[in-house]
Order: C-alpha cells, then structure tokens, then sequence
C-alpha cells in the first residue's frame, strides 16, 4: 500500500533526524512507564526486541528485566518466520536479519503467556500498528494471543490514521515518551 509506504518514509527522516541523545533520553523515559505497568509487574516472562537504527532502545529495559529475575527472550528471523530465543547476556547476539542484532545460540521458547514489546514503524491513536512490512509480529502474535502486548513508540511515531488491515493484531497498549493510548 503506496500510504503505509509514504508513512514508513516519512517516520524514517524523524528516526534519522533524531541526536542519539534524543533517541537515549525519550527512550529513557519510556522504559520508566513500562516498569511501573502491573502487567510488567506481574509477569516472570518478557519477549523483547533488539532495537535498530534509532528505534526505541530497549537494552536498559532488558538489563532491568534480568535484575528483577525476570526470563527475556529475543527474536531470530528464520526465513518467514520469528522465533524467540532465550537472551541471558548481550554477548549471545550477532549481527542478523537486516542487521538487526539477534541471538546466534540460545534455546527457543514458545511462551503462551507473558509481556511482549512490540515495535513498529508508526500508529495511531487507536493503536493501529505500520511494521517494516514483512508481517512478523502478526503471523507471531495469531499463534500467541494470550501474550500482553505492548507497543512502543516516540511520540514522532504516532498519526492519527494510519491504513491497517483486518488481520493486523492491535497492541494492548502503546506507550510513547508523552502517553499511554489503551
């Protein structure tokens, strides 16, 4: 769909224009909110991603997961498909699909129930999700329901429309550096 790739385009510039303070300290800020949710709270079991190119950073997320005893996982593109893999230390990582770091070893998990970051290109303000277009995270999250998503995003992320499909799973909640959308 030309839009959703005019959208990408355009959320691309924001992302590229952004100082790596900005993208540190709206980051920083995000993650407050995501340790202080119940659903974060409560659960044993956290699936991630490993950011990219100025997308929200989720190490220090990650760090604080393993601090509280929390278990984190990450995924592995493997042809169409993603897989979590269990990440105990950033040393488990390589340079992967697209260069996104992900877990060179490690043993696959199949959670049914836990908290999941879900990254994305853009929103909306009713939580319509753009990805990087390759369908990942929806073909994942139709086998996982039960899973608590939440996505992150900067507020330069969000629109107020953007095109989505009746097969795209909607986050639970999103959070940005200014907001909470449920």
């Amino acid at each position: 769909m030309e839009e959703k790739q005019v959208i990408r385009k355009q959320v691309f510039k924001f992302r590229k224009d952004a100082t790596e303070e900005q993208i540190r300290m709206k980051s920083s800020q995000i993650v407050e909110k995501l340790l202080h949710m119940e659903e974060f709270i409560s659960t044993d079991k956290v699936l991630a991603y490993m950011d990219f190119n100025h997308e929200v950073m989720t190490r220090t997320f990650i760090e604080k997961c393993w601090e509280l005893g929390k278990k984190v996982a990450v995924p592995k593109v493997n042809g169409k498909e993603m897989t979590f893999y269990d990440l105990t230390s950033f040393e488990q990582l390589e340079d992967g699909y697209y260069h996104i770091p992900e877990p060179a070893y490690g043993e696959a998990v199949y959670w049914e129930d836990g908290f999941m970051l879900v990254p994305g290109v853009a929103f909306d303000v009713h939580r319509h999700r753009i990805g990087y277009g390759q369908g990942f995270y929806d073909k994942y999250l139709s086998r996982y329901p039960q899973l608590y998503k939440t996505a992150v995003a900067f507020e330069f992320q969000i629109f107020k429309e953007v095109p989505f499909e009746n097969t795209d799973i909607l986050p639970d909640v999103l959070i940005t550096e200014e907001r909470i959308l449920i």
